[in-house]
């Protein structure tokens, strides 16, 4: 009971913070400030889930109902610099989340910028462009990052969930264009190719919960299952972003 009556008093007093603070003042929210309040939201989110976790439950299909890889979260603009070669890091911040996670390292930003400029350089010495597909990616996971890979051809919902609760992330290649009917937050109504990580999902909310490195509020975020379903499209072979719509549904797990 003391639990409980613990969690509601902080989230209380969270809720009336923010209102005053928003109250108070006119003025446009500062990208720090606002990003500091999501990190605080997150956090009560993370004290809630670790004094009172809700028990875990089994689908009548042998898999958890909710599962949450915890991953640090890997920003493909980490200075909010969105000129080149940061626009199109995507690719790049969705594999060094997975990489940080199975090395156990918890990168700052200054880390973060240093190892996407040095795995772009890697990748302009291999003659890629800035737009690459799964299975350069899968060629850059094995030969970079020294990790194993299997790519998924039509992935279902059920095989996502079963990697995930298996502590497996995954990258999708996706159509942001798609993506932006659920996230606001992208400019120009989201990227033609965007790359995130699936991270977790919920039964109880019909979602999965991936890391979108293309916007700031992209940790833990929430899409539904059939949105991310619908905007799986890996890079067109026609190398035409405007094509995305006609790239292939599949996925790329890195493995240790």
């Amino acid at each position: 009971m003391f639990k409980k009556l613990f969690i509601g008093l902080l989230l209380i007093l969270l809720i009336i913070g923010l209102f005053l603070f928003s109250s108070s003042s006119k003025k446009i929210i500062s990208p720090r400030v606002e990003n500091k309040i999501n990190q605080t939201i997150n956090k009560v989110e993370e004290i809630k889930e670790n004094i009172a976790p809700e028990p875990t439950k089994i689908s009548s299909k042998g898999l958890p109902t909710k599962h949450l890889i915890k991953t640090s979260f890997v920003e493909q603009a980490p200075e909010k610099n969105w000129s080149e070669p940061w626009q199109d890091a995507c690719e790049e911040a969705a594999l060094l989340t997975i990489s940080y996670f199975y090395k156990d390292i918890n990168p700052s930003l200054e880390q973060i910028k240093n190892d996407i400029l040095t795995l772009i350089d890697y990748e302009n010495q291999k003659e890629m462009s800035t737009s690459i597909n799964v299975f350069q990616m899968e060629t850059i996971t094995k030969d970079y990052f020294h990790l194993n890979s299997k790519i998924i051809e039509n992935p279902t919902i059920d095989q996502i969930k079963e990697f995930i609760s298996k502590n497996i992330p995954i990258i999708a290649p996706t159509s942001g264009k798609i993506l932006f009917k659920e996230n606001p937050y992208f400019n120009d109504n989201g990227p033609y190719y965007h790359n995130i990580v699936i991270v977790g999902y919920d039964d109880s909310k019909n979602q999965f919960i991936v890391n979108d490195v293309g916007t700031r509020r992209g940790q833990n975020f929430h899409y539904s299952y059939d949105l991310i379903m619908t905007s799986i499209h890996d890079f067109p072979d026609s190398k035409q972003k405007e094509d995305i719509n006609l790239g292939a549904k599949r996925i790329l797990l890195l493995l240790k």
